[in-house]
């Protein structure tokens, strides 16, 4: 009797998805694989599309007064940067208030904060809080206390007064600065040049010195660029002087003229030609 064998049964092969399926399905990892990069070009065009917008409208030859709609492509603001009246007298006050200041403040930041990383004193937990107070403090509260301040004592409102207010407030930021450098130097360094007879003046312009100077240098750039573009601190406390921020905010209500375009690009080419050769620097003495 032939033995009635069952046939073995197969587990059907699951159904593959459809074409347009698997197509959504790579998109949406290379979405997510790409979302990071996707944001960050995002920001970088958020932040430098009104950069662009500066540097082509200071090739525009404007019809009337204000350099808001292009009209035609013009070289004859870059060829005449001063001839608007007072532009470059405000620009030369910006520039001259900035790099006083920037010094005042590099010279005391830099010191202040020597003291607060490498010496014990009475207030210094008290000190490195106070250290915060002018950078957290809104600039409308800072340029009406130094307003109270100089009426109150008769120093009379002008240059000088702009270049206290900016020291103190630029201060604050050199000394953080500098202070996370001097945090990060490792001390046996020093001591290695002072165990080969090296003085304290010597350990610290050879060995010290050149090792917080990329500190030194970022909070100088930092104090400038605080300085130059500051406008509600000196509003306050500038009298009858203009400096550019001022006269910009000024010029805006009448006239708005291409040349504050391009000296606002010539800034920009400055700051990133100072920046490209610091990298080329620092790379260079990195190869050695």
């Amino acid at each position: 009797m032939a033995l009635l064998t069952r046939p073995a049964t197969e587990t059907p092969a699951p159904p593959r998805p459809a074409a347009p399926a698997r197509r959504r399905g790579r998109t949406g990892r290379w979405v997510r694989d790409h979302l990071v990069t996707f944001f960050g070009i995002a920001a970088l065009v958020y932040l430098f599309i009104p950069i662009a917008v500066v540097v082509v409208f200071s090739f525009n030859a404007p019809e009337g007064s204000f350099n808001y709609t292009w009209n035609r492509f013009s070289l004859d603001a870059w060829a005449n940067p001063c001839s608007v009246e007072g532009l470059c007298a405000s620009l030369g006050l910006s520039i001259k208030i900035a790099l006083l200041s920037t010094v005042a403040a590099v010279v005391l930041g830099t010191l202040a904060a020597f003291a607060l990383v490498r010496h014990e004193f009475r207030g210094k937990a008290l000190a490195n809080v106070l250290i915060f107070v002018p950078m957290a403090t809104p600039e409308v509260v800072a340029g009406s206390s130094l307003l109270v301040l100089f009426v109150g004592t008769g120093f009379p409102l002008g240059q000088t007064t702009i270049f206290i207010a900016h020291t103190v407030f630029c201060m604050s930021f050199v000394v953080v600065t500098v202070k996370a450098r001097l945090v990060g130097l490792d001390p046996r360094l020093e001591q290695a040049a002072q165990d080969l007879y090296a003085n304290r003046w010597q350990t610290f312009w050879r060995i010290t010195f050149p090792l917080i100077l990329p500190g030194v240098v970022a909070a100088a750039l930092l104090s400038f660029s605080l300085s130059f573009d500051d406008f509600i601190i000196t509003n306050f406390n500038s009298g009858s002087e203009v400096t550019f921020p001022m006269y910009v905010w000024g010029a805006a209500k009448k006239a708005l003229p291409p040349q504050i375009n391009v000296i606002g690009t010539a800034m920009l080419l400055i700051a990133l030609a100072v920046t490209i050769a610091g990298r080329v620097v620092g790379d260079r003495r990195a190869a050695r």
